[in-house]
C-alpha cells in the first residue's frame, strides 16, 4: 500500500475523490443486532452480562465524524449522496452523532481507497472490506497504522455487539483475525435463508413463447441463447456486469462452475486450488469464446457496467444475466415491464454439464460478510463516541431501524411483525422495492448490523424471487467455499504481490481468449506464467491460513 504511486495517477484519482467528497454531505449508514424477533421501542442499550457500559441514545455529543464509504448501487441515479438518503439522516438523529460523508465514485472504492491511504489524510470511519480488498487483510491494516484494534473498545463501549458475539461463537470466530483481533463492526446474516441471493436469471416469457424449458445444462444454454438471438432479435442475449473485472459474478462459479472450477481459491479433497490454473477454466474460456464469436454475449461484455446491463434488460436486447433476487429480478422486472408488460423473469439453476448433476459451485455467503463493515481509523484520537454509535446497530432498537427503518414511515407492526409500508413496496415515485427500501432501511444490503430474515420475506415480493432463491440454494458450494481466512502480516506483502500479478495475468488471459485475441491453446502457457509468478507459494499461504482459521 505504501509503494510510490505515479504522480499522474494520484492527481487524477485525488481529483475524482475530491469532487465526490464535495458533493457528499452529512448522513451515514446503519447497523443492527441479533436475529431474534425484536420489535424495538427502547431508547437504551441495556447493561449486558458481556460487560461494558450501557448507552443511552441519542448520545449527547458535539463530536462530528467523517465517514468514508460507497453509496449502495441500487441508489445510484436515485440519490446523489448519502446526505440525501432518509436512512442516513435518521441514523444520525437516532444516535446523536453527526456524520460528514465522503463517497468515492460508484464502483471505484478500492482504487479510491488506495489513493486515500497513500495520502495519509484518513477519515474517522471506513466502510470498507479490509478482509477482501486490502492486501494482507485487517491484521496488516492494524499493523501499518490505518485502523484500530477494537478488542478493548468493544469490551468497554459496545455491550450489544459483544453480547451477540459471545452468544454466537461460530460467528465470533469469523469476525476476528487469527491473532484474535477484532477490527470492524460486522455485517451478519442472521439466518441461513439470507446466505443465498444470486444466480442466473432468464426471461421465462421468452422461453414459453419459444417452447423452451428453463436451461439446466451448458448445451441447453447454448440452444437458448441462439434462440434469443435468432427468434427474439436480442442483440446481447447474455449480458453481465464486468466492473471491476470481466463477469464479476463468475467468482461465485456461475457458468464456470459447470467445468468444476471458479474464479478464485477453493478447497477440494483437503487441498487448496486456484480455479484459473485448473483445466476446467480452459473449457470455460473456450465456451465463452464461442458464445462471443457467435454473438450470444454482449459485444461490450468486457466493459459493461450495471447501467449498461440495466439498459440491455430494459430494452429487450438481453434475455439472461446473473444477478440478485432483489437487485436483479426485483429491479429488472419493473424496468422491462415499462416496455413489455408480459415479461416474467425467473431464476435458473447454476448450469452443469450433465442433466441431473448438482452444481459444484454457486453463490453462498458465510454468516459473516466483510462487505459493508465499518472500521475505525487511527486518525480518530477519541474513538469512544464512534464505538457507541456503531454499537447502536446491534441493539434491539437498532436492529429494527437498520432492517426496517422508522415505524410509521417505512414499516408498521402487525401482530408483532414489521411489515414494510407501501412507501417502500408500492412506491409513489415508481421506484422498485430494491430502490425504495435502501432509502429508509438497510435490510436489503450490507452494513454494520445483523440482517433479519423478515426483510427478505417482504423484499422478495414476487413469487419468482422466492422461487429463485430456492433454486439457487441447490448447489454444493458449502463443501468447497473457503471461510474468511487471511495471510499473516509477515506473509501479506508477499501474498499481495503474487496475487496482484496473477490476477492481472488472469484478467488478461480471460479477455484475450474470450475476445479472440489469443487462442485457447495459449492457456497452458498462461498457467506456466502463473507458476513463474509463484502461484504455488500463494496456494501454500492460503493453506496455512485455512489451517490457522480451523484452529481459532
Amino acid at each position: 500500500m505504501k509503494k510510490v504511486l505515479r504522480s499522474s495517477l494520484i492527481i487524477v484519482l485525488l481529483s475524482t475523490l475530491l469532487i465526490a467528497c464535495s458533493s457528499q454531505g452529512g448522513t451515514s449508514n446503519p447497523s443492527n443486532n441479533g436475529n431474534k424477533d425484536n420489535t424495538g421501542g427502547t431508547n437504551t442499550s441495556p447493561q449486558t452480562e458481556a460487560g461494558g457500559e450501557a448507552t443511552t441514545y441519542p448520545l449527547k455529543t458535539d463530536q462530528k465524524l467523517t465517514y468514508w464509504g460507497e453509496i449502495t448501487p441500487n441508489l445510484v441515479g436515485v440519490k446523489a449522496s448519502h446526505q440525501d438518503v432518509p436512512f442516513f439522516q435518521d441514523w444520525q438523529k437516532k444516535t446523536g452523532v453527526q456524520l460528514q460523508f465522503i463517497a468515492p465514485p460508484s464502483g471505484q472504492g478500492r482504487e479510491a481507497m488506495n489513493v486515500l491511504l497513500a495520502s495519509g489524510d484518513l477519515p474517522d470511519l471506513f466502510e470498507f472490506n479490509f478482509l477482501g480488498d486490502f492486501p494482507g487483510g485487517p491484521e496488516r491494516a492494524i499493523k501499518e497504522g490505518y485502523i484500530l484494534k477494537l478488542n478493548d473498545l468493544i469490551d468497554q463501549y459496545a455491550p450489544n455487539l459483544k453480547k451477540f458475539l459471545q452468544e454466537n461463537p461460530d460467528i465470533d470466530k469469523m469476525v476476528k483475525t487469527d491473532s484474535g483481533s477484532y477490527y470492524t463492526f460486522p455485517f451478519i446474516r442472521g439466518d441461513d435463508y439470507l446466505k443465498v441471493f444470486q444466480g442466473p436469471i432468464i426471461r421465462k416469457d421468452w422461453l414459453d413463447e419459444l417452447g423452451l424449458p428453463v436451461p439446466e445444462t451448458i448445451d441447453e444454454w447454448t440452444e437458448t441463447l441462439r434462440a434469443f438471438k435468432e427468434k427474439k432479435g436480442a442483440s446481447a442475449p447474455f449480458s453481465v456486469v464486468s466492473k471491476p473485472r470481466f463477469f464479476n459474478d463468475s467468482g461465485n462459479g456461475a457458468f464456470i462452475g459447470a467445468f468444476g472450477v471458479n474464479r478464485g481459491f477453493y478447497q477440494e479433497d483437503g487441498q487448496i486450488k486456484f480455479g484459473p490454473a485448473e483445466p476446467g477454466f480452459k473449457e470455460y474460456l473456450k465456451l465463452f469464446r464461442e458464445w462471443y464469436q457467435e454473438g450470444l454475449i454482449d459485444k461490450n461484455a468486457a466493459t459493461a457496467d450495471l447501467k449498461a446491463v440495466d439498459s440491455n434488460m430494459a430494452s429487450g436486447a438481453t434475455g439472461s444475466s446473473v444477478g440478485n433476487a432483489g437487485g436483479g429480478i426485483g429491479k429488472w422486472q419493473a424496468l422491462i415491464e415499462a416496455n413489455d408488460p408480459k415479461v416474467v423473469l425467473v431464476g435458473a439453476p447454476y448450469p452443469v454439464l450433465n442433466k441431473g448433476d448438482t452444481p459444484k459451485f454457486g453463490q453462498r455467503n458465510q454468516s459473516y460478510s466483510s462487505e459493508g463493515t465499518v472500521s475505525i481509523s487511527t486518525a480518530l484520537k477519541n474513538p469512544e463516541i464512534a464505538v457507541r454509535m456503531l454499537d447502536y446497530g446491534y441493539s434491539e432498537e437498532g436492529h429494527m431501524f437498520f432492517n426496517f427503518g422508522t415505524e410509521g414511515v417505512s414499516y408498521n407492526l402487525e401482530n408483532g411483525y414489521p411489515k414494510y409500508t407501501d412507501l417502500l413496496m408500492k412506491n409513489p415515485d415508481k421506484l422498485s422495492p430494491a430502490q425504495a427500501i435502501p432509502l429508509y432501511a438497510r435490510g436489503s444490503y450490507n452494513g454494520p448490523f445483523v440482517q433479519d430474515k423478515r426483510y427478505a420475506e417482504q423484499f422478495f415480493a414476487l413469487q419468482t424471487q422466492r422461487d429463485a432463491v430456492l433454486t439457487w440454494q441447490k448447489t454444493d458450494a458449502a463443501k468447497y467455499n473457503l471461510p474468511p481466512i487471511t495471510p499473516t502480516p509477515e506473509e501479506s506483502s508477499e501474498y499481495a504481490t503474487i496475487m496482484n500479478d496473477i490476477n492481472t495475468l488472469v484478467d488478461e488471459m480471460t479477455l484475450k481468449i474470450i475476445l479472440g485475441n489469443d487462442s485457447p491453446d495459449q492457456f497452458e502457457s498462461y498457467v506456466a506464467k502463473m507458476k513463474s509468478l509463484k502461484l504455488d507459494r500463494a496456494i501454500e499461504i492460503q493453506a496455512a491460513a485455512l489451517e490457522r482459521y480451523n484452529n481459532r
